[in-house]
C-alpha cells in the first residue's frame, strides 16, 4: 500500500458512457463496491461518462473519491464538485505519475485512447518494477476482446514476455475483479 489509512483503487475509463449501458452499469457496481469496502476510489476528477458513474456510486456508498485532473481538463471533462478531494495538475503526465503514487493497485473499464494510454503505462511500470501493484482489467461484455487477442498475439510473436502478459489480470465480472484486488491487500 501506498501508507495511506485505506486501500486506494486506481480506476482508469471512459469520460463518456460508451454504446452499451452494460458499461455504466458495471461503473456503477465498482464504485459502490468500493465504497463497500471502505476502500478510497482514485480516478480522473470529471463528473460525466464512466468516470462519474463509479464516482457517483462511491460517494453515494459513503466512500472516499480523489480526482485527479489537470488544468487543461477542468472545463472540457468538467470537474466533479462533490468529490472527497480533487487534486489539481499541470500535465497529463502528472495526473498520472500522481494517481499511481496514490492508489494501491489498479482497475480499468471500458475507455478510449485515454484509457488504453493509463492502461499501457501503469501495466509497463509494473513490468519494469517501478511498482508490485495488481493492474486488473474488466472485460465487460466482451469489450477488450479485442486488446487480449493483441497482447496473445504480440506474446505468441515473442514481443510480450510470458511474466508481462501475466501482470495484467483480467475479469469478466465486478465480482471476481474486487476479489483479486482485495487479494492484493494481503501480504506477499
Amino acid at each position: 500500500m501506498t501508507g495511506s489509512a485505506t486501500f486506494s483503487i486506481g480506476l482508469f475509463c471512459g469520460s463518456r458512457d460508451g454504446g452499451d449501458p452494460g458499461y455504466r452499469e458495471a461503473a456503477e457496481q465498482l464504485g459502490a463496491a468500493i465504497a463497500r469496502r471502505g476502500w478510497t476510489l482514485v480516478y480522473g476528477g470529471s463528473s460525466i461518462g464512466l468516470m462519474a458513474a463509479a464516482a457517483n456510486a462511491a460517494l453515494h456508498g459513503g466512500g472516499r473519491v480523489v480526482g485527479v485532473m489537470p488544468k487543461s481538463l477542468v472545463q472540457r471533462e468538467l470537474v466533479h464538485a462533490a468529490l472527497s478531494e480533487l487534486r489539481i495538475v499541470e500535465t497529463m503526465s502528472e495526473r498520472k505519475e500522481l494517481m499511481a503514487h496514490l492508489s494501491d493497485a489498479f482497475v480499468v473499464l471500458p475507455g478510449g485512447i485515454g484509457t488504453m494510454d493509463e492502461l499501457f503505462e501503469v501495466w509497463t511500470w509494473r513490468y519494469l518494477g517501478a511498482h508490485q501493484k495488481r493492474c486488473v482489467l474488466i472485460n465487460v461484455n466482451g469489450f477488450y476482446d479485442t486488446l487480449l487477442g493483441q497482447v496473445a498475439q504480440m506474446s505468441n510473436q515473442g514481443f510480450l514476455a510470458a511474466d508481462a502478459a501475466d501482470a495484467l489480470l483480467v475479469s469478466a465480472d465486478i465480482g471476481s475483479a474486487i476479489d483479486m484486488l482485495a487479494t492484493a491487500q494481503e501480504p506477499q
